[in-house]
């Protein structure tokens, strides 16, 4: 089996030669094409991945001009990815690739895409809780049965990987994105080291641009073909609840003396009416938009025929 490996690289300089040792003594049975992506590192990991490419011709280097984060990273390792099936990992050694040849029976069980599952994760408390709370969510949002969705160690048909658009922080909600095209996504439980150099890159911000993604991936999973929907149904709300607002003010003014708060109401009930319709105006325009500039590609909804997948969805542990 052709295997790419695209693995984001951020100052992990002391964590590649093991990594590159491990990948290889655990995949000899296969043709492997190591891409790790220098996302801009600062420590000597660019010297490093010189000289472990220099000894190794499985392995491509790629660069970024700069830090852009792992979405940007992943995004060009699968731009260059060729292998029938294509794994992403972590360079911090956290994951551990004696798990590759379980990814790899899950795929040719028919699976299209598997995420690993850190169910003993050895990680801090700050970055275990917020991760679960994610997941969790993530999971019951999109209904999609898997335990942790965030997890970098993962494995795709290539036909996934080359059908999916990564920008911000979207790199954790591939499965989702794979989920919503109907391929199959399960998972399997993967050991998880705890980290022996460097240091960590999550912080507070990355798990709220995280939470930011989720909600622009619920508005694009269900509207993004039908914009109108969504505003045009907010819109006839907000003008629901304005007109109701504005006959209750209309027959207080008639049954008692006007106050102060029966104009308020009368206030609330114009603002509200303003606003849906100005949100079925945004609605209408937004399909207008759709229709005469976007394209939609019909191979991103054709079924590779060589892959021998099904429409199942299901998750596996």
């Amino acid at each position: 089996m052709q295997l790419s490996f695209v693995i984001p690289v951020y100052n992990e300089r002391d964590t590649l030669a093991p990594l590159t040792e491990g990948i290889l003594a655990h995949t000899a049975e296969h043709s492997v094409h190591l891409l790790f992506v220098d996302d801009g590192s600062t420590d000597g990991s660019a010297e490093e991945l010189n000289r472990l490419a220099g000894e190794h011709p499985e392995i491509e280097v790629i660069r970024l001009r700069g830090n852009f984060g792992k979405s940007a990273a992943l995004a060009s390792g699968f731009a260059h990815a060729d292998g029938e099936v294509v794994i992403t990992m972590d360079s911090d050694l956290q994951d551990d690739p004696q798990e590759i040849p379980r990814f790899l029976e899950q795929i040719e069980a028919g699976y299209d895409v598997v995420c690993g599952w850190k169910k003993h994760r050895r990680d801090p408390w700050h970055k275990v809780w917020p991760s679960h709370a994610y997941n969790g969510f993530v999971s019951w949002l999109f209904s999609l049965p898997i335990h942790d969705v965030n997890c970098g160690f993962k494995a795709f048909r290539i036909e996934v990987v080359k059908k999916i658009q990564l920008y911000g922080e979207m790199h954790r909600l591939i499965p989702v994105m794979a989920h919503n095209l109907n391929y199959r996504v399960g998972e399997i439980p993967v050991e998880h080291h705890k980290r022996q150099y460097g240091v960590s890159k999550f912080g507070f911000e990355r798990f709220s641009r995280g939470a930011v993604d989720v909600l622009t991936m619920w508005f694009l999973s269900r509207y993004q073909h039908q914009p109108a929907h969504f505003f045009g149904k907010t819109g006839f709300a907000q003008c629901a609840l304005g007109l109701l607002a504005m006959l209750i003010a209309l027959m207080a003014m008639f049954s008692t003396a006007p106050d102060a708060l029966t104009a308020a109401l009368g206030a609330i009930g114009v603002v509200l009416v303003v606003n849906g319709v100005g949100f079925v105006g945004i609605g209408l325009l937004a399909e207008l938009v759709l229709r005469h500039f976007v394209r939609i590609d019909p191979e991103l909804y054709t079924e590779d025929s060589s892959a021998g997948k099904t429409s199942d969805d299901d998750a596996t542990g």
